[in-house]
C-alpha cells in the first residue's frame, strides 16, 4: 500500500478514494478561471469526490514562442489565490524556474515539477525544500522505475510529501502511449500515483507550432487507469476545449465530466474494496 500524503484535509494514497486534480490548462482570464473552479467544485461536491484545483500561470514549455503562455507569475498567483480563498479549494500549479518557487509556495498547496524538468536535481530539491507537497510529473522519456531517483532527490531534503504523475511515454513521432503497467510499478515504489488522463492523449508538436491531441480517448484511458489502481486523477478541462488557448485538442469538456466521474467512482470502489 502506498503512503498517504495530506493536502489540507484531503488524503491522497493509502486505500483512500481517488482524488480529482483538475482545471483549465492555463489561466486564460480571471473570470473564466473562477467560473471553471466553481463549476468543478459543484460537480465534485455533488459526487463527494475530493477536489484540488489546477491551472498554470505560465506555460513555459509551449511548442512555439508565439503560443499563449498565461498571465505570468504575479497575476497568475493572484488569480489562483482568489480562487482558493473564495471557493475554499486546495491549489496546484507548475513551476518552471527557480525564482518562481518561493512566491508559488506562498499560495499553492502542491508545487508541480513539469515532466521535462523531473531530472533537474537542484530544481527538484529546491521545490521540495519548501515543505509543500511535490507532484513530480514523470518525464515521457523515463521508464516508470526510473522516477524513483527523482522522488528520492526530493525526499533527501526531508520532505516525504511526494506524489508521482504518469502522463504517457514517447512512442514514435508526435505520439504518447500510456502504459498501464507503469501505474502498479510506481505505486510499488511506495508513492501515491496520479494518472494524467488528458496529457496522455496529447500528440506533442503534431500541430506544427503547437501540440495536438485526441480527446475522444480520454474516457477510455481514465476508466482503464482507474481499474488498474490510482490514487488521483489529473485532468485538464475547459468549458469549450475547441476555443481553449492551450492544449484544447486534448482537454475534456466540463459538460462531459460528471458522467465520466460517476463511472470512475464505481470502478474505484470495486478496486479498493
Amino acid at each position: 500500500m502506498t503512503r498517504e500524503v495530506l493536502v489540507q484535509n484531503i488524503r491522497i494514497g493509502g486505500n483512500n478514494p481517488f482524488v480529482l486534480i483538475a482545471g483549465p490548462c492555463v489561466i486564460e482570464s480571471e473570470g473564466s478561471t473562477l467560473e471553471a473552479a466553481a463549476r468543478l467544485k459543484e460537480i465534485t461536491a455533488d459526487l463527494g469526490i475530493p477536489f484540488i484545483f489546477k491551472s498554470s500561470f505560465d506555460k513555459a514549455n509551449r511548442s512555439s514562442a508565439r503560443s499563449f503562455r498565461g498571465p505570468g507569475l504575479k497575476e497568475g498567483l493572484r488569480i489562483l489565490r482568489r480562487a482558493g480563498n473564495e471557493l475554499g479549494l486546495p491549489l496546484l500549479s507548475d513551476v518552471h524556474r527557480f525564482e518562481e518557487i518561493g512566491p508559488a509556495a506562498e499560495v499553492l498547496d502542491i508545487l508541480q515539477i513539469p515532466a521535462f524538468l523531473c531530472r533537474q536535481t537542484d530544481f527538484v530539491m529546491d521545490v521540495a525544500k519548501t515543505g509543500k507537497v511535490v507532484n513530480i510529473k514523470k518525464g515521457q522519456f523515463l521508464a516508470p522505475w526510473d522516477i524513483k531517483n527523482a522522488a528520492e532527490k526530493a525526499e533527501s531534503t526531508g520532505n516525504r510529501n511526494v506524489i508521482i504523475t504518469e502522463r504517457g511515454v514517447s512512442f514514435g513521432y508526435n505520439n504518447l502511449v500510456a502504459d498501464m503497467r507503469s501505474l502498479p510499478i510506481i505505486r510499488g515504489l511506495g508513492y501515491p500515483v496520479v494518472f494524467d488522463a488528458t496529457h496522455s492523449v496529447q500528440l506533442p508538436g503534431a500541430g506544427g507550432t503547437a501540440s495536438s491531441g485526441d480527446r475522444k480517448f480520454v474516457p477510455h484511458l481514465t476508466r482503464a487507469a482507474t481499474a488498474v489502481g490510482i490514487d488521483a486523477l489529473f485532468m485538464e478541462v475547459h468549458a469549450c476545449p475547441d476555443k481553449a488557448l492551450c492544449d484544447g485538442p486534448n482537454m475534456l469538456s466540463l459538460d462531459e465530466l460528471p458522467a465520466l466521474l460517476k463511472q470512475v467512482q464505481e470502478i474505484d470502489r470495486i478496486v479498493k474494496r
